[in-house]
């Protein structure tokens, strides 16, 4: 050692003034000498020649391990500075020859910089002058010739990223980047040590812990990206596609280092790529899972490029919206609204992935989907295609309940952005303008929840309730415009049921302030079981909705406040009132879920006027006055000044139904009959049936509106429009107190003016005619009786004064059918209308009337004029015009589903299966759906309903519609194959809606009823030979067609049928053969059970049939057919019925 030290002479040469450093000298006196040894190195240059051969010997003193193994940290320092100065002076060789030497100077350095940490030590600046010696030297890079130079080189980054702190200032971490990146770059390669210390800075773990080494070592990899990208390719193909995960402790985190990488420089995964494509291939779910989240991540960053650049890469990512794993298909889903956001380049290949997501069988993808798309259009509209919006349409329908939910919110969210708001413009507005009707189309369905949150979307979005008045009926005015016809129905049948149950609870309240009995609790219980059918989920709600009943019964205040708020004058500012102070008493502070709470707010919400009061109806009229006067925005929000005013005008006339205590102030009402006076036939007509709805108070409080509207009305009864005629005649009926008087200046005079030879003029006066006999029956039976006498049936109906031309058309509009065939049709809706004055009083007027009618009615005509005649006296369905059979279904289907026909009248529907239009046998299969729904459901709701049973349950339905179709007029032959398959179709458009269910063994219970009519008579044609056999015909075909289609058919009925007497004789003894009876063998088919006829003894029999039959003996009895026909038939029947 002291041969390294010493000189020649044996003596080290201190610069001048600096005495011997030993171990003899205090810390102190050491530390002082230093600093004087430091501040001549720091001068020495490179060119000193002379003076690097004297201080030679004390470099290498310094080098000893007194000084490297000093305890004193300002020693360490000083010495540190002076080995790097040293390092400079002698660069390019260092004085220190021994490499266990050079090592173990360059692991002291790199000890000192540690002291970089605290940038308020006083020695800081020595410690970066160090550093910064270090680095514009590239001092370490001498450790190349070191064999295990990594352990320097990794204790040397792993030193500076420990250290590096928001403290330190630009130059700190572009001295620490120098010393790093030459080492890297300068190098023969980075080790898989090495490249760990740089890559453990990205893990989110560290990189939350230290901010500045991830900015360090992200700086550091894009200065190095073209030497380090073979390095990071290397470990992750070890890791990715050998598997060898032990060649680093970062294996369990490539995914999260490939993303921070990505985000760094992306030519850093050059060759990491293909290796991601090969692991999306992978056997492993939850390994591709891992890939595809990255990759989602990769490909939706905002900047990236990746999908443009590395196409096969992005085609295969794709392939994972089909994975087999539902995980995978849901993260890809995921992925799709940041990709819609910030590379909307990219939606054209995601939309057709995305359309086969939104029909997965997963509900949980389906409704990702609807959020991912609705995500990106609150973004921005732009980035959404029409493709992309009618997913989400689709959706509003999905059989999940959730996913329509999201769906329908989603939707709404859109509309009041775009259009409520106008975010993005007219031509955005336009884009979603259909979402309006589409939501409102919503309440078509049957799901309480749609409706209710159809409802909701209204207050909330459509129109949203919180907006002042003026601003609110604005919004609702150009919303009810614009709309299509079925979003206004929907519409209009929302503010029905608001309403409908608006009076249930108005009833329930009543119900509160009679004395208890038994029959009012009866008809309490009825009335709380109605409006729990109107909440979610009935089930639960019946329990809530008792518990409120209670509380109602029991908190007088409480049931004030809801009176309040049912009240026909509750403002909308006095309802949310109500609402909350309701909600706020029925609260429970100790429960944060409360499901009673929240049944009950659903209650109120439906229940509570929160859009229309008087002030509503007030802005709604000023709104359609600057509409007639041109003054309004009508062409400015899209709609046109009279589509505005018409509009309008429908409005208030539905709202004159469920409001119509708003409507009453003299300035409404002024507005209204403005209305009156206008052109507009529809407008006019709207505003008499606002006033015939709303103007009950008018004769009494306002008489200068009564004085007003009184001609106006007449003069409509007598010479107005016949819409306009009927309106007038029932709202003076309605509202005046003197309408007799009334009614008869109207009538005397159009009953003298009649003249048939002027046919053009009679149709308004006979339309007022009609209606007053109606409505008035008893005041005007006599002059009414010689009106219809002479002049109705003697001088228009019998007399024809003209000939009409044929046009070969089986129906023709008004406008195409002559004046006098008009006139005739409302002289047959006059009689009509004065039977139904007339039908509680036994008239013989009124039996002579019906018997014209019926005869009207069998006899022929010209199909141009009689058949269009015919249609207004009743008509039935087999007349083969096409607009009268929706026509017909319609009204049908309206009186059946009140329960104002009797049941045989649904047999009708049976017929609807000739129709050759496919929309409307759909339309009547749901007409024959709801009929069916409500009649069981009103069985289950009134217990005394099953002693009705006959003309209530559906399933009796079966015997009205045999004996119908027995005697259906296209039905003339027994054996024609064509004619059976018709009646098969018809009886199976009607057993196919009653065989949904096999309630209470309905199944085995019609079967019963077909075989029980066998042992009847046709009561219409008892003996009649061929019309029996007609009817055992379809009796056999209707048990083909049950027995084909239910395998439970079979079971023993629950209750023997009763058969309506009106239709059926009572049965008899001998037992009828089926048709089907007399084949022996039985025909089967593949997949389907041979349907055998059952013997007399095990078929059962009708009521008052109890003694066994003999089978043989019924054969005979009801021969009609020869062997061979009975072959032929069994044979058609088998193949068509069963197998067509």
């Amino acid at each position: 050692m002291k041969k390294e030290v010493t000189n020649a002479d044996g003596k080290i040469a201190y610069p001048p003034g600096v005495k011997e450093i030993t171990d003899k000298i205090t810390t102190d006196e050491m530390i002082k000498r230093l600093k004087m040894v430091v501040k001549t190195f720091m001068d020495m240059d490179q060119d000193s020649e002379d003076e690097k051969q004297q201080y030679l010997p004390l470099a290498l003193h310094l080098a000893s391990e007194f000084f490297l193994r000093n305890p004193n940290k300002d020693v360490r320092l000083l010495v540190a500075c002076c080995l790097a100065d040293i390092f400079r002076i002698y660069a390019p060789e260092a004085p220190y020859t021994s490499h266990d030497k050079l090592k173990d100077i360059f692991l002291f350095i790199t000890r000192q910089l540690k002291g970089l940490e605290d940038t308020k030590s006083p020695q800081f600046n020595r410690y970066f002058y160090l550093l910064e010696n270090l680095a514009w030297v590239k001092s370490y890079n001498i450790c190349f010739e070191l064999e295990d130079c990594n352990e320097i080189f990794i204790q040397l980054f792993r030193t500076l990223f420990s250290v590096i702190n928001n403290s330190h200032n630009k130059k700190v971490q572009m001295h620490m980047l120098d010393l790093m990146s030459s080492i890297i770059m300068e190098g023969d390669g980075v080790t898989q040590e090495l490249l760990d210390s740089i890559l453990i800075n990205l893990i989110p773990a560290h990189k939350n812990l230290n901010k500045q080494s991830f900015d360090l070592a992200k700086v550091l990899l894009k200065r190095t990206v073209q030497t380090i990208e073979a390095c990071i390719a290397n470990f992750f193909n070890q890791v990715l596609v050998l598997g060898r995960s032990s060649v680093s402790d970062l294996s369990e985190h490539v995914f999260d280092l490939i993303q921070e990488l990505f985000a760094i420089d992306p030519h850093l995964l050059l060759s990491v790529m293909p290796q991601l494509e090969f692991k999306l291939k992978s056997n492993d779910g939850e390994e591709r899972l891992a890939v595809v989240r990255l990759l989602a991540k990769l490909f939706g960053s905002k900047d990236s490029d990746l999908a443009t650049q590395n196409r096969p890469l992005w085609q295969c990512f794709l392939g994972r919206f089909n994975d087999i794993h539902v995980p995978v298909r849901l993260e890809s889903v995921k992925f799709a609204s940041h990709c819609l956001m910030n590379h909307p380049d990219l939606a054209k290949d995601l939309t057709e992935y995305l359309k086969v997501r939104s029909h997965d069988p997963e509900e949980a993808i389906r409704h990702d989907v609807i959020v991912t798309i609705i995500t990106a259009a609150k973004r921005d509209l732009a980035l959404v295609n029409d493709q992309l919006l009618g997913f989400v349409r689709e959706r509003t329908l999905d059989k999940r309940w959730r996913v329509r939910k999201e769906a329908m919110m989603g939707l709404a969210q859109l509309y009041k952005k775009y259009c409520l708001h106008g975010e993005a413009g007219k031509e955005a507005a336009e884009k979603v303008s259909w979402i309006k009707d589409k939501l409102l189309h919503i309440y078509y369905q049957n799901s309480i929840d749609d409706k209710l949150l159809v409802e909701k979307i209204f207050a909330q979005y459509l129109v949203p309730h919180n907006l002042e008045t003026e601003e609110r009926m604005k919004c609702l005015y150009y919303l009810y415009a614009s709309l299509d016809p079925n979003a206004v129905k929907a519409l209009n049948e929302m503010w029905k049921c608001q309403n409908m149950l608006r009076s249930h609870v108005r009833e329930l309240l009543d119900l509160h302030k009679q004395p208890t009995s038994e029959a009012n609790c009866s008809a309490m219980f009825g009335k709380l079981m109605t409006i729990a059918k109107n909440l979610p989920d009935p089930g639960k709600a019946q329990d809530f909705v008792k518990k409120f009943n209670q509380v109602l019964g029991d908190d007088e205040k409480l049931r004030s406040q809801l009176e309040l708020l049912i009240s026909p004058t509750c403002s909308c500012k006095q309802a949310d009132v109500c609402v909350r102070e309701i909600a706020r008493k029925l609260a429970n502070p100790k429960q944060p879920t409360n499901p009673f709470l929240e049944m009950v707010k659903f209650l109120l919400e439906r229940i509570a006027p929160v859009h229309i009061d008087s002030e509503a109806i007030s802005a709604l009229v000023k709104l359609m006055n600057k509409s007639i006067e041109g003054t309004a925005d009508d062409e400015e929000e899209g709609v046109s000044p009279d589509t505005a005013i018409r509009s309008g005008l429908e409005l208030l006339k539905v709202l004159s139904f469920t409001h119509p205590t708003s409507f009453h102030s003299a300035e409404t009402y002024e507005s209204l009959l403005q209305c009156l006076r206008m052109e507009d036939d529809k407008v006019a007509e709207a505003a008499i049936q606002i006033f015939r709805n709303t103007g009950h108070k008018i004769e009494t409080d306002l008489p200068q509106i009564r004085s007003t509207l009184i001609p106006i009305l007449h003069q409509k009864a007598k010479r107005g429009t016949p819409h306009q005629a009927k309106q007038a005649v029932h709202c003076i009926h309605a509202i005046f107190t003197n309408k007799e008087v009334q009614l008869a200046q109207i009538f005397e005079p159009l009953s003298r003016s009649l003249n048939a030879d002027v046919p053009e003029q009679l149709i308004t006066p006979l339309v007022s005619l009609g209606h007053i006999s109606m409505l008035a029956p008893d005041q005007f039976a006599s002059p009414m009786k010689s009106v219809v006498a002479n002049f109705i049936v003697k001088d228009l109906l019998m007399n024809d004064r003209s000939t009409g031309e044929k046009n070969g058309k089986l129906w023709s509009p008004d406008e195409e059918v002559s004046p006098e065939v008009l006139a005739k049709v409302q002289a047959i809706k006059l009689l009509v209308r004065w039977l139904l004055g007339m039908k509680n009083n036994q008239s013989k007027s009124a039996n002579s009337t019906l018997r014209l009618l019926s005869a009207m009615l069998v006899s022929e005509g010209d199909l141009t004029e009689q058949k269009r005649i015919r249609t207004y006296i009743g008509t039935i369905y087999l007349i083969n015009i096409e607009c009268l059979r929706q026509i017909f279904a319609q009204k049908l289907h309206k009186a059946l589903v009140k329960l104002l026909l009797p049941l045989e009248y649904m047999a009708i529907f049976a017929l609807c299966a000739k129709d050759p239009v496919k929309e409307r046998r759909a339309h009547a299969r749901q007409c024959l759906l709801k009929n069916i729904s409500i009649r069981r459901e009103y069985i289950k709701q009134n217990p005394m309903a099953t002693e009705k049973l006959l003309s209530l349950l559906p399933e009796y339905v079966v015997p009205y519609m045999i004996h119908l179709l027995a005697h259906d007029p296209d039905f003339t032959r027994s054996q024609d194959v064509d004619q059976l398959r018709d009646i098969k179709e018809c009886l199976w458009f009607m057993l196919e809606v009653l065989m949904t269910k096999n309630e209470n063994n309905s199944h085995a219970f019609m079967k019963k009823m077909a075989e029980n009519i066998k042992l009847t008579k046709d009561a219409q044609s008892p003996d009649e030979s061929k019309m029996n056999e007609k009817l055992y015909t379809v009796c056999d075909v209707a048990l083909c067609v049950i027995n084909s289609k239910s395998a439970l058919c079979n079971a023993d009925s629950p209750k023997d049928p009763v058969l309506p007497m009106k239709f059926f004789t009572q049965p008899e003894k001998p037992k009828p053969a089926g048709v089907l009876g007399a084949v022996n063998k039985p025909l089967s088919a593949t997949g389907r059970k041979p349907y055998v006829r059952s013997t007399g003894a095990e078929t059962g029999s009708n009521i008052n049939v109890n003694s066994e039959l003999n089978p043989s003996t019924g054969n005979r009895s009801r021969q009609f057919f020869s062997p061979l026909v009975f072959v032929t038939i069994t044979h058609y029947l088998v193949h068509l019925l069963f197998f067509t």
